[in-house]
């Protein structure tokens, strides 16, 4: 499961006003943190370069190691299909590693392919192990963990359309399985974060029909899911009020305890959903939200908290000495950042 805030302790000259920006700007690439034997190591893979064209997409990572005062370049995310990028991975840490499934590529012509493999990165050898290939590659998929064993991919886009699946990879039998399928609208580009055996889900692209013609619409929507005790293969699936704001696609999510309370905060992201670079399918130029809402478990409801700064175009979202931040994403203007940008949950009066 995903603690209340995973916490990357990095030296103590790191400092918030110091953190190093990445080296150079990048959007929709896959952040992950670890903490092993103490040292913690931060990862930044794949992704999509500031000029936001097909070409610029890349498969570079590089490492924040505890001690170190900058980024360090590490081997590029393999690549089986021989693709020159990598955009919408989905993954997370567990086990002293960093998951790295799926994603897609984009060729000069604009044509996006689901890509089908999949990896282990390992930052203290910094090297990459293949995983066995999921059933249904998925791009723009949610990725959750429980009981520090089983990552669950939920929903996403396959090649032509969204799926309702939930995926799950066993690390410790190295196999997939299917758990209890999202009961939701199949979505791409979907937020959420688990806490213990509870899933939170929310929003996302939907795809529509219409007169022979596809389109992609916003769905309001939020579903939490409660992992049986019994089988993690079960999920109770039901369906939650909405937040009431408007839905965002890629914003990202995390685990966090706001006074003495596990909740799930929700940061960043944009309300017209877009392509690659940032360009709504409406042609209408995509903006990044700085709305922030927050659903408190226990008491079942959603809060209201302080605005923070606007950025879209995130898979995930890191906590730093006990601050959130993002790292890269695109802010005003569809501007690519290297910054890391840090986000305080400041829960406002009912």
């Amino acid at each position: 499961m995903l603690p209340a805030v995973t916490t990357l302790l990095l030296s103590v000259a790191a400092t918030a006003a110091t953190l190093p920006p990445l080296p150079e700007p990048v959007s929709n690439q896959l952040v992950l943190q670890t903490t092993v034997r103490g040292k913690g190591y931060l990862v930044s893979f794949a992704g999509l370069g500031a000029e936001k064209t097909a070409a610029s997409s890349h498969n570079k990572a590089w490492q924040l190691t505890e001690g170190n005062a900058m980024w360090q370049p590490v081997a590029a995310v393999p690549n089986q299909a021989r693709k020159s990028g990598r955009l919408a991975a989905t993954g997370l840490a567990m086990a002293n590693n960093f998951f790295i499934f799926s994603g897609y590529s984009v060729a000069a012509d604009g044509v996006e392919t689901t890509l089908t493999d999949s990896y282990r990165f390992s930052p203290i050898t910094q090297t990459y192990t293949k995983l066995p290939e999921m059933p249904v590659p998925v791009d723009d998929s949610l990725a959750v963990s429980y009981q520090d064993r089983y990552i669950y991919l939920i929903s996403g886009w396959h090649n032509d359309g969204n799926v309702n699946l939930v995926q799950v990879f066993d690390n410790f039998s190295q196999k997939w399985q299917q758990a209890t399928p999202f009961p939701g609208t199949p979505v791409f580009g979907l937020a959420g974060a688990a806490v213990g055996n509870q899933l939170l889900v929310c929003d996302g692209v939907k795809l529509n029909y219409a007169a022979g013609k596809r389109s992609y619409a916003m769905e309001n929507q939020c579903y939490l899911g409660t992992v049986d005790a019994k089988s993690a293969l079960k999920i109770n699936w039901q369906p939650i009020a909405h937040h009431g704001q408007a839905a965002r696609y890629r914003q990202s999510a995390v685990a966090v305890t706001v006074n003495n309370e596990p909740m799930i905060a929700m940061i960043g992201g944009s309300e017209n959903p877009y392509n690659f670079n940032g360009i709504g399918y409406n042609g209408t130029a995509s903006e990044p939200s700085a709305a922030v809402y927050v659903y408190a478990l226990k008491q079942q409801k959603w809060l209201k908290a302080e605005p923070t700064t606007a950025v879209m175009d995130l898979r995930s979202l890191v906590s730093i000495n006990g601050e959130i931040y993002s790292v890269g994403g695109m802010v005003a203007g569809q501007n690519v950042t290297p910054q890391l940008i840090k986000h305080q949950i400041k829960l406002l009066p009912e």
